[in-house]
């Protein structure tokens, strides 16, 4: 079976901090669980995870979950424990980023194309122009920090 690589949609990371900022700067528009970054009219899907910094107590991560973006919900199914910035699953603790793991309700390609984007840019391009949506995200964490 062949894959247009273009089609696939990869999901996103979003940090609780950035989005707290973005939602009281009027950045993105959250309506249950729709993320809409309002100047480019993207739309994820959202549900609730963290990204899995790194094992604290030294132990082996026997669960190989250091580095990866895991939903909330699946991790409470293992058993663990989530706290603020900590979370504890085993014999294990560790440090995570509370946030929101996104879905891109379109491909990249749709979305380039839609007269939403279109609307929502209006004249304002830029020198460079997101090429997928690790490019928009990392440009609108950049703008937070």
């Amino acid at each position: 079976m062949m894959y247009c690589l273009d089609e696939m949609q990869n999901r996103v990371f979003f940090p609780q901090s950035a989005l707290d900022q973005w939602l009281a700067d009027g950045t993105v528009d959250l309506r249950g669980t729709e993320l809409t970054i309002l100047a480019e009219s993207r739309k994820y899907r959202i549900l609730e995870a963290v990204r899995v910094v790194t094992e604290v107590t030294g132990a082996a991560d026997v669960q190989e979950l250091v580095g990866r973006v895991k939903a909330k919900s699946l991790l409470e199914e293992k058993g663990a424990e989530l706290l603020e910035s900590s979370m504890i699953l085993g014999d294990n603790a560790y440090d995570v980023v509370p946030g929101w793991l996104g879905t891109p309700l379109s491909s990249w390609t749709e979305h380039l194309a839609s007269p939403e984007r279109a609307e929502a840019r209006g004249a304002s391009r830029t020198a460079e122009d997101p090429k997928s949506d690790e490019d928009l995200i990392t440009a609108y964490l950049m703008k937070s920090v």
